[in-house]
């Protein structure tokens, strides 16, 4: 027997998505987002209100940050979804977030958040529709594994649970992709 529920955003798992921007003034701003995803091979997908301060600022710089919160982060990265940074300005420092600028975009890069992409505007599609083009991947190196790629489990990437509002660590792994599904060939 199944329940209906009607048409919900109940997609598992969502990431909890960092954006980072500067505004006209230099200023970095940090906002959560959980509606974000791949695009293309080398772009990626925002819904965000043409309201936001983000938005706004990505409008302007044509650039953006995408971090992925962390357990660790946990509490700050919940902070910059709930407080707008049109009316806290010193909302990333509030937070206890430390700032690099990005060398390839112009966007800050959070040091606390160990796994960032930069990229650039490519278009806004309607209103609420970004789509950027990954320019750099970049990890600190605690999260890099012995394979020399970032490891998810030293990251410990936060999804968000949308139909009962948690955050929730990625769990263990359970299987080998483009592999495991051979065994039925």
């Amino acid at each position: 027997m199944r329940k209906d529920f009607g048409p919900k955003t109940w997609i598992y798992p969502q990431p909890v998505l960092i954006i980072g921007t500067y505004d006209g003034n230099g200023t970095p701003n940090a906002m959560n987002a959980a509606w974000g995803a791949i695009y293309d091979d080398d772009q990626v997908v925002l819904c965000l209100s043409r309201d936001h301060k983000t938005t706004r600022n990505i409008r302007e710089s044509k650039a953006f940050t995408l971090a992925f919160a962390t357990e660790s982060t946990v509490i700050p990265c919940d902070y910059v979804g709930i407080v707008s940074g049109s009316s806290t300005a010193d909302k990333v420092s509030k937070a206890g977030f430390t700032v690099t600028r990005s060398s390839r975009v112009n966007a800050p890069i959070f040091n606390e958040l160990p796994l960032s992409m930069e990229c650039t505007l490519v278009r806004i599609d309607g209103d609420e529709h970004i789509i950027g083009r990954i320019v750099n991947v970049s990890a600190d190196e605690s999260v890099i594994g012995e394979d020399g790629k970032p490891d998810y489990r030293l990251i410990r990437p936060l999804t968000y649970d949308p139909v009962h509002f948690d955050y929730v660590a990625l769990g263990e792994k359970v299987g080998k992709a483009f592999s495991d599904g051979k065994k039925l060939k």
